[in-house]
């Protein structure tokens, strides 16, 4: 791995990071991160006081719980599309949606457990991740707009759209807490994303392919 140009923006645009450490998600990356995650954790929240009894029982306004969750939700694509005007935005998305050569690697050694996993700025791990979150949001976007509007479509088709929102969304809550059992192992990824910095020496060792915004990584 080589630190160039592109290899991450510094961390608000303005003074390099110290030597020892390396810009990995400007400013705008890290907002959308922030307020995304902020909008997930709400609906799941919120989802969880609406559909388990004994925490639905605590609540005692219930229409104020099922008005954040469908707000929380219709807003969830809003961060993403605003940081679409940043280039480090969409320069990570473009990295998030293509797959090189040491990705399926990476996927071997995991599921063989090897410690050498080589991976660009993100490894293949954090790219099916992201995948598999924004289509289940979608999913959950439409079905919840069927739940919603109810003169949208008929009986039938809201009662499957009910079935899939309920059981993709408590995916979505299993996937989203594997997630943040992730990061909670990973102090330094954590700090990545608080700061826009991260070791050198831990970029060196986790994201090994990592080198700037050539067209194969990541």
């Amino acid at each position: 791995m080589t630190s160039t140009p592109g290899s991450g923006s510094p961390t608000d645009g303005t003074t390099p990071p110290p030597a020892d450490r390396l810009a990995r998600f400007a400013r705008p990356e890290r907002l959308v991160h922030r307020a995304t995650a902020a909008l997930m954790l709400t609906c799941i929240t919120t989802a969880a006081f609406l559909y388990i009894p004994d925490l639905s029982q605590l609540v005692g306004r219930q229409r104020l719980v099922v008005v954040v969750h469908e707000w929380s939700g219709l807003l969830l694509p809003a961060p993403l599309l605003l940081g679409l005007l940043s280039r480090a935005v969409r320069a990570d998305l473009g990295r998030l949606g293509r797959f090189a050569p040491y990705d399926r690697e990476w996927l071997t050694a995991a599921l063989h457990r090897s410690p050498r996993r080589p991976a660009g700025k993100f490894n293949a791990g954090q790219k099916l991740y992201a995948a598999w979150i924004a289509g289940a949001a979608l999913v959950m976007l439409g079905t919840g707009l069927l739940m919603w509007f109810t003169h949208l479509a008929p009986l039938v088709w809201r009662t499957g759209a009910t079935f899939v929102h309920d059981w993709l969304a408590l995916a979505a809550g299993l996937v989203v807490a594997g997630h943040i059992w992730m990061a909670v192992r990973d102090p330094e990824a954590r700090r990545g994303m608080r700061t826009g910095t991260v070791d050198r020496l831990w970029a060196v060792r986790e994201h090994p392919d990592w080198d700037g915004d050539r067209p194969t990584d990541g």
